[in-house]
């Protein structure tokens, strides 16, 4: 029987845990290829990645790089086109939460980390992968947002900020994509059991919400040559039907 995602390559970023995994293992499940980008750091987990991916029958590429390499985007777009052509699908899932903090007391060093990897690294793989997304017969491009863009919820302005200007990034690459046939979308997950989520709201019970891998089947979904939707923002909860506590 043929899989949702037979034969398409996906690249994810932040592949190594949460919802970069879990989406990741989806994907390959659903018959796709994925190069698997994270943090250096991670290679641990990226290798365990690829082990469950190759079980999987599926190819899994690795790539351990800091997102703040600006260069190293530019030279990654290079070499998947060398090796396949083009690329199917790009989720660009990985971000940083920042300091929980008043503006005024977030050091210069921790703005810039904040904007760099949830904004500037967005703006860097569009521009170096919307080359390969035109020359798939259906390329799909999703990004994860977060509901605290737009809540002005005092302490959380990095955070929110870096997400609010994804938006903007991400709703204008989705209406300049109208013409090429990309499809592009935004995934707010909500409350999802994650590392980040515990460093965010440390005294909230995990047990409470839900897994990163049930909004995977979202992003498959999202990824699907046949699916035609585009310049959405999606909300995981109102998707799965989820009431918020």
């Amino acid at each position: 029987m043929t899989k949702p995602l037979d034969g398409r390559l996906a690249l994810v970023t932040g592949a190594s845990r949460g919802i970069g995994r879990a989406t990741a293992l989806a994907m390959a499940k659903a018959g796709a290829d994925v190069i698997a980008l994270a943090r250096p750091r991670s290679q641990g987990a990226l290798e365990d990645l690829d082990d469950k991916i190759t079980a999987m029958g599926r190819k899994c590429t690795l790539v351990p790089m800091d997102l703040r390499d600006f260069d190293a985007i530019d030279r990654l777009g290079a070499s998947i086109y060398e090796r396949w052509g083009k690329l199917d699908i790009l989720v660009g899932n990985a971000g940083i939460l920042g300091p929980i903090s008043p503006l005024g007391h977030i050091t210069p060093k921790d703005w810039m980390e904040i904007m760099d990897i949830n904004v500037t690294a967005n703006w860097r793989l569009i521009r170096s992968l919307d080359p390969l997304l035109k020359l798939s017969k259906a390329g799909r491009a999703i990004f994860v947002t977060s509901g605290a863009a737009g809540k002005h919820r005092q302490h959380w302005g990095g955070y929110a900020v870096s997400k609010a200007a994804l938006e903007e990034l991400v709703m204008t690459y989705a209406a300049e994509s109208r013409i090429t046939g990309v499809k592009v979308n935004m995934v707010d997950p909500g409350p999802i059991r994650t590392s980040m989520r515990a460093k965010a709201v440390p005294g909230e019970d995990p047990e409470t919400l839900p897994t990163p891998d049930q909004i995977a089947p979202l992003f498959v979904e999202l990824a699907s040559a046949d699916s035609e939707t585009t310049a959405e923002r999606i909300s995981f909860y109102d998707w799965a039907g989820i009431k918020r506590a």
